[in-house]
């Protein structure tokens, strides 16, 4: 399930970078008084009443200007908005309701969003000052809610607004049989070519300039191997090399598909080779522990011998060396070459990410293993290992119970993890594993 988008939009410097940081507990955005610091999306995520929230801050719009970098926020602002769930709009009691305030309302009834109306600054809450009752005229249907996002009074309120605004993300159950696949990488890597070819239209642009795809695009597809959601993603560039501020919420995106997708393929370009942001964009599908599959494109256009295939899977392994589990093909986009495996992959790769393995049989395996190589031991303590039971799928968790989890090194974790696989498999699918000393947070397992 997607995790609901909340974007905050208001004027400059009526308090949105402080809410923030209010709502997502740490100081992340950059808070002036001076109008104008926060250029760029800044996002983090909120937990409220049992529900994760990303939230968005973005830059103060400015409805009627010239000024080149406020028409980019604004744009920014804009891009927000649409990518939101929920917009939280920000005013201030000090200044009053203003004209550009009454500009942003009517942009943001246009959008078709829950409007949450904030009225920042009202230090003295429950007691609020006599203007706070002209917000009222901004005619959203949800009332004006006081705060200060400085001291923090009132967020409650808001969250409460938002959560009860939300579209009833539980009402839409998704269809189990359908499976969502993520499609990653670099700019110009390949993405919307190949969704292309699977969809056999024109249904992405596909360009050679990079940063074409803005938006996360998702087509549904059905064919004999299944039901299938294809999301295809922006390219992700190095932060340094996003001058584009729109492509900044591309990359926010492209991330967010990730999150909501069952399996990514993450698209490599064998014409380059593996770079350093391949291996930083792999990492986002491997810490958001997604089953994968690793695409070799335009393996049509390289010049091959006997060895080629062998020394290239080496070199992407070698760099990719924490993804080892997951499968890796050689495609081209372009004339189909192996697309239509894919589809094999995809499933196998889904269905070992949601497999489960009764506990009996994981503590024969951790037994067996345990014999062969005993556990490491330190100043006279040796690690002694209790049992170990798989607590969740997608990706497969393991709990292992032990009498000092210090003691439990990253090299016998590894060992461990190896043993799993040889015995079941879990190919193209990250492992979680949580060291637990006995008797702690027993309860939540």
């Amino acid at each position: 399930m997607a995790k609901p988008v909340v974007a905050i939009v208001g004027r400059p410097n009526v308090g949105k970078s402080t809410l923030f940081n209010k709502l997502i507990g740490e100081r992340r955005a950059i808070v002036e008084d001076t109008p104008g610091v926060t250029r760029d999306r800044i996002y983090g995520e909120v937990e409220w009443r049992g529900k994760i929230l990303t939230v968005i801050d973005t830059g103060g719009i400015e409805p009627k200007t010239d000024d080149i970098i406020l028409k980019k926020m604004r744009q920014q602002a804009q891009i927000a908005i649409e990518t939101a769930d929920v917009i939280i709009f920000m005013c201030d009691i000090r200044t009053g309701l203003l004209a550009d305030d009454m500009d942003i309302a009517i942009m943001l009834k246009k959008s078709g969003k829950p409007v949450v109306p904030v009225i920042n600054k009202a230090d003295r809450i429950g007691d609020v000052a006599p203007e706070f009752y002209e917000f009222y005229e901004l005619g959203f249907d949800i009332d004006p809610i006081a705060i200060s996002s400085l001291h923090g009074s009132g967020s409650g309120d808001v969250l409460d607004a938002v959560l009860e605004a939300l579209p009833d993300f539980e009402a839409e159950e998704k269809d189990e049989d359908i499976i969502s696949v993520a499609v990653i990488g670099k700019p110009n890597a390949g993405k919307s070519s190949l969704v292309n070819k699977i969809l056999g239209d024109e249904r992405c642009i596909v360009s050679d300039m990079p940063g074409t795809t803005r938006d996360a695009i998702d087509t549904y597809f059905e064919n004999a191997h299944g039901k299938y959601n294809f999301i295809d993603t922006a390219g992700i560039r190095r932060s340094s090399r996003v001058e584009d501020r729109i492509e900044k919420v591309s990359v926010l995106r492209a991330k967010m598909a990730v999150d909501r997708a069952d399996v990514c393929l993450i698209m490599i370009d064998a014409s380059e080779g593996i770079t350093e942001q391949d291996e930083k964009i792999a990492g986002i599908a491997h810490e958001a522990g997604k089953a994968s599959i690793i695409c070799l494109n335009k393996w049509d256009s390289i010049e091959k011998d006997n060895s080629t295939t062998n020394e290239m899977t080496k070199d992407v392994y070698t760099h990719l060396s924490y993804m080892e589990y997951a499968p890796l093909m050689f495609i081209s986009a372009k004339t189909g070459q192996r697309v239509d495996k894919l589809f094999e992959q995809i499933n196998y790769v889904n269905l070992q990410s949601k497999m489960r393995v009764s506990t009996g049989m994981l503590n024969d395996v951790l037994a067996d293993a345990v014999q062969r190589v005993q556990p490491p031991s330190d100043k006279g303590r040796r690690l002694k290992i209790y049992y170990m039971t798989q607590t969740s799928v997608a990706p497969p968790t393991f709990v292992i119970f032990c009498n000092n989890a210090e003691l439990f090194h990253f090299s016998y974790q590894r060992y461990i993890e190896n043993q799993i696989r040889q015995t079941f498999g879990f190919r193209g699918t990250p492992i979680k594993m949580i060291i637990r000393q006995k008797g702690e947070n027993e309860d939540n397992f």
